[in-house]
């Protein structure tokens, strides 16, 4: 069985939009818990609003290895499940969704990897003054690493087409 914690972030946009995000997480959360009653697994589901997106994780309870099923192979797996999601989420809103799904930590992780190498790739764009090109990334990972480059105080682009899109490091 699993359970569901509930915390929003103060947002800057209006209550509506901030209720449209609660309940696309709540949706989620639902669609989610009875995937995981499926599968047999158990695991707790917090809900959150960052940025402009509903945010849902999936935490293990103990060891989360049984969950790591869940993520796949590079996260193919969740991918997948936060695809399922968003139609869900889709199906009973009649709206897109851009719900951001995090399974046992994987995009936590991620995230932190990403905007390590966004760093990196700023740094050496400003030491060589050359272009940087970064090998093809999703569209989660693409956002992550322009975020660490504009912060470095860069630029960055996507070039190419999916799924060999990459982002390039501008120099100053």
């Amino acid at each position: 069985m699993s359970d569901v914690n509930t915390s929003t972030a103060p947002d800057s946009g209006s209550s509506a939009t901030l209720t449209r995000l609660e309940q696309e997480g709540e949706i989620a959360a639902d669609y989610l818990e009875g995937l995981l009653d499926i599968a047999d697994l158990d695991g707790d589901i917090d809900m959150d609003v960052e940025g402009e997106r509903a945010s849902v994780s999936i935490i293990g309870e103990g060891s989360s290895r049984d969950l790591n099923k869940l993520v796949g192979r590079d996260g193919e797996v969740l991918e997948a499940l936060q695809e399922l999601t968003r139609l869900a989420v889709h199906r009973e809103t009649g709206e897109r969704s851009r719900l951001m799904l995090d399974i046992a930590g994987f995009r936590a992780r991620k995230r932190a990897e990403l905007a390590k190498l966004g760093a990196q790739a700023a740094a050496e764009a400003k030491e060589t003054g050359a272009p940087v090109k970064l090998d093809p990334m999703t569209p989660f990972e693409r956002k992550v690493v322009h975020d660490a480059v504009a912060a470095a105080g860069l630029r960055s682009e996507s070039e190419g087409e999916e799924p060999q899109r990459r982002v390039v490091v501008l120099p100053a």
